[in-house]
Formats: structure tokens, sequence, C-alpha cells
């Protein structure tokens, strides 16, 4: 399902949050809870990997991740405010060290102007910062979704290289 470049990031990410005694949720839309797929596609993920949320929806999003209808509302779904939202409330829900979210348009309908698809937004949460990227993918909604799922890992490793040291 997955390509061995995806599977050896997934590893790679699960073995250093493991190294660092980090656990780990995510908050998916676009994606649809393939981020969670790929991590739980390594054996040995459930030491590392607490739980995913999938919420496409903007009522799950409210209701599963208490992101605050007004925030989706003024900004909408498809916003840094709401992943920063969705990347911050997963992390206290499952009481992880770290989480990622990931919200966007992936097509091949529900584009405008001023959010075309491919707009996606990924969002890690970790101690009392959010890091916020906004990405302009393309391709078919397949594709998109799997840059998505791709730029997600690389924000996790990166934030996970910065933030955490190991632990004996």
């Amino acid at each position: 399902m997955f390509s061995e470049k995806l599977l050896r990031a997934a590893a790679e990410l699960l073995h250093n949050c493991k190294r660092k005694g980090l656990k780990l949720a995510t908050a998916e839309s676009c994606t649809g809870g393939l981020v969670s797929a790929l991590l739980t596609e390594i054996p040995g993920s459930s030491t590392v990997f607490e739980r995913g949320f999938i919420t496409y929806s903007d009522a799950s999003k409210t209701e599963l991740l208490g992101v605050d209808s007004a925030l989706i509302a003024e900004h909408g779904a498809v916003s840094e405010a709401v992943a920063a939202n969705m990347a911050q409330n997963a992390m206290q829900r499952a009481r992880t060290e770290i989480a990622v979210a990931v919200t966007g348009i992936a097509g091949p309908d529900g584009g405008t102007k001023e959010k075309p698809v491919g707009l996606v937004y990924i969002a890690v949460a970790a101690h009392d910062t959010i890091i916020v990227e906004s990405n302009h993918f393309t391709g078919s909604r397949t594709d998109i979704r799997l840059q998505s799922v791709a730029k997600a890992l690389d924000m996790l490793s990166d934030k996970i290289s910065r933030s955490f040291i190991y632990v004996a």
C-alpha cells in the first residue's frame, strides 16, 4: 500500500520516538487516517502510537477534538488556525508528547480561488509549541494525500530531532 520510502521514514520516526520515550497522536481530515495507517503498518508501533483521530467533517473536529466551531466558521476547516487547534487538542486529549494534524483539499472538487485543490495545512504540536505549514501539493487526489502523509512525517521527524532528548 505504501512505498518503501514512506515505510522506512515511518519506521525511523517510530524508532526515534521510542528512543526518546515519546507517545504520538494524529488528527487527520483530508488524509482520512493514512498517517495512522502508515504508522501502524510498522511492527511494534503500539509502543509509540497512542491513537488517531479521523475528523473528516467539521462536526467531528468539534466533537472529537474540541475545535471551536466559531474558529471553523471564521477561518474555515482548511486553515492554519484549525490545523494548529487540531494538533494541540489531539495531543491534549490523547495525553501524548507530540501530535500531528492534517487538513486540506485533496480534490478533485472543493477548491476555490482562495483555497485551491492541493492546499493542505499540517501542524505539529509538542510541549508548548505548534508549528504549522501551508502546502500546495499537485497531482491526483491520491498524490495530494500521499504527499501530505510524507510531509507530516517529515515535520514530525524534524520536531522530534530538534526538541526532545534521548532517554536512558
